[in-house]
């Protein structure tokens, strides 16, 4: 038998189980991070994880996801279809073995599957043991074959229904709910992002997802279908769809390098961030590894090369670093690898060797090739280099001046913030509150054993679209720098964050349920999540949740968070119902701040956690960013179930 009739034999024996999963019911968040809201929706990625490494194998290129009415997915391609014949070990159905055994699956066997995304075999098994309901179908030379489960349990033996003309996979499956107690309901937009950057990084596919729980202003249901000829090109010029380019192309490149496919798009725009974005075998790898570490020293490199040769950086005091380099760069850098080694159990960052002088002559070449032919476009990125790297100087001596600043200063703290007593961080929190006058309200009415407040004078600067030198010399960004005791960082290392001396493990942005409110929520937001994001990874930031309403009847009294609340609170209340607007913080004394936002007992607070790295740093540019007709287009879709958090 033929390489290529190997590759394209998909049966019983390519199906390797490797250990029971019993297991799984007991530990759930081992294998899919937590029981939470992006728990109930990795199971979905999961399962099309395998229809996608269909694709990857060349046997697919249709995706159909569906949210049906009561919350269960439906998931369905054309690829080849699971096998189901008798697994010769197992004794039973191969479809059988794949749904009921963890680390099951052809993904193993290198015939099959070159490369695979997914928990390597965990997958649709780990999905079925934590529904309540999971129905499979296959669809394979001419049959329709199909098995049914409860709790990962099967109901039946796979049997034969009929004769069919189509060929693939359909799996439908209900989250069981004693297992995801939280919250049994798909957010559609999550859904969306992660299939939308699923057609970006493998392009010819076709992802369609459907809601059948909305219907659109046409009596539709709501539904999307993402497809990418270009692929990274396009999702390039998604992300910095807000932003503006100072090049007039995207610099990309595909191929493979010592036998890894290796694809990088990139542009420079005339922001001051950088940022970067890393896949392996699909999944994104937002603590980077060494294919990130290959890109950073590929595109050094060859830029320090032709700048140097240029002669444009001689009257340059000082050296360029790799920062530099990259201010101003969107990039994604995806790599295809056949065993990939990531380090810790959260698969978010890659360790084979190998793969960073792969990615590293890849990216050289590509540079070199495009500075050679694009000269004036060279020209543009070397002068924004030399421009990063004049205010990296400015800036280091600006947060040179916050760290002399918390050193002099009494205590180290300055001198708005209230603190609290209690020395351990763990059990401490501060509260970031907008204005003097409602800092005035939380102090009188705070715990001061535990929880600290902090003041700030109305918006803070726009990160966004400000210099890094502006950021540290900001005098509300230095407040709460000194105040959370963290390290900034030192100039070989601007962007890391010493967590070590964090003195609050709660840090809570509280401001009004206006607009102005949630306009100053996002600013503060956009500042952790370009300086500070490991403190949004780590899940030290919190958004609290004051009320809008009182609403009163003798001596009856209520709160209201929206106006269902309030209208429902009154219909139980009864007539002459006495209704309060609460415009901001500032117009509750401080029990009433305490009772609804402050007391841990009752108050709401919204964790803020970037479910999706790459929506996340498009939606914040976007926001907060110069152009105008993205962001309105943003708000009028979102306006009435907008949700700040990250």
């Amino acid at each position: 038998m033929s390489e290529e009739q190997k590759k394209d034999k998909y049966s019983a024996d390519s199906i390797q189980a490797l250990e029971g999963m019993e297991h799984v019911r007991m530990r759930p968040s081992m294998y899919i991070g937590d029981v939470g809201t992006r728990g109930l929706h990795h199971l979905v990625y999961e399962v099309v994880d395998n229809s996608i490494d269909e694709a990857l194998a060349g046997h697919c290129d249709s995706i159909e996801v569906t949210i049906n009415e009561d919350n269960s997915i439906t998931t369905r391609d054309n690829g080849r279809g699971i096998p189901v014949e008798i697994h010769k070990k197992e004794g039973v159905s191969a479809l059988e073995v794949v749904m009921t055994k963890i680390g099951a699956g052809g993904k193993f066997d290198k015939d099959s599957y070159k490369v695979s995304g997914g928990l390597h075999g965990v997958g649709v098994s780990c999905v079925n043991a934590l529904s309540d309901h999971l129905h499979a179908y296959v669809y394979r030379e001419g049959k329709v074959w199909e098995q049914e489960y409860e709790k990962g349990k099967p109901l039946y033996p796979v049997k034969s229904t009929g004769d069919t003309d189509f060929r693939g996979t359909m799996v439908t499956f209900k989250p069981d709910p004693t297992i995801f107690q939280q919250t049994l309901e798909y957010n559609y937009d999550t859904l969306a992002s992660r299939m939308r950057e699923l057609a970006y990084l493998n392009k010819g596919i076709t992802i369609t997802l459907t809601d059948m729980r909305h219907k659109d202003d046409e009596g539709e249901y709501v539904s999307e279908t993402f497809h990418s000829d270009e692929g990274l090109k396009e999702f390039v010029r998604f992300l910095d769809a807000s932003r503006n380019p100072i090049i007039g192309n995207v610099i990309a490149m595909e191929g493979e390098k010592n036998d890894i496919p290796v694809e990088v798009a990139m542009i420079y725009n005339d922001s001051y961030a950088e940022n970067l974005h890393s896949y392996v075998n699909n999944i994104n790898t937002h603590e980077g590894g060494t294919h990130l570490s290959g890109f950073r020293r590929g595109l050094t490199s060859t830029l320090k090369k032709y700048a140097d040769a240029s002669g444009m950086l001689d009257k340059l005091k000082f050296e360029i670093a790799g920062d530099d380099f990259r201010e101003g760069l969107t990039a994604i850098i995806s790599v295809k690898v056949q065993e990939p080694q990531f380090e810790g159990q959260t698969k978010t960052k890659l360790g084979n060797r190998e793969v960073t002088s792969a990615v590293s002559q890849a990216v050289s070449e590509m540079l070199e090739n495009y500075l050679e032919e694009n000269p004036s476009d060279a020209k543009i990125i070397v002068e924004k280099v030399i421009l990063a790297a004049q205010a990296r100087h400015a800036a280091k001596k600006a947060r040179e001046m916050v760290q002399r600043k918390s050193v002099m200063s009494i205590g180290g703290l300055p001198g708005k913030l209230s603190d609290c007593s209690e020395q351990d961080p763990a059990l401490c929190e501060v509260y970031l509150v907008e204005g003097d006058s409602a800092g005035g309200t939380a102090k009188q009415g705070r715990d001061r054993m535990f929880q600290a407040i902090l003041p700030l004078r109305g918006k803070i600067l726009n990160v966004e679209k400000a210099m890094h030198h502006k950021v540290f010399e900001n005098e509300e960004i230095k407040n709460i720098f000194t105040a959370l005791g963290v390290t900034i960082g030192t100039e070989e290392d601007s962007k890391a964050l010493n967590l070590s001396k964090l003195r609050y493990h709660k840090v809570i942005i509280m401001c009004d349920a206006d607009v102005d409110g949630s306009h100053i929520s996002t600013l503060i937001l956009t500042f952790f999540f370009r300086y500070m994001k490991e403190l949004i990874e780590a899940g030290h930031i919190y958004i609290a949740a004051p009320p809008l309403y009182l609403v009163k009847k003798g001596a009856k009294k209520q709160y209201a968070w929206n106006d269902d609340q309030r209208d429902q609170i009154v219909k139980e209340f009864g007539e002459n119902s006495k209704i309060q607007r609460y415009k901001g913080l500032g117009e509750m004394n401080a029990e009433q701040l305490w009772d609804t936002t402050m007391n841990p007992e009752f108050r709401t607070l919204r964790q803020v956690s970037i479910d999706n790295l790459t929506e996340a740093d498009r939606i914040f540019s976007m926001l907060m960013g110069d152009e105008v007709p993205p962001r309105r287009e943003f708000i009028e879709k979102n306006a009435v179930y907008a949700n700040i958090d990250a």
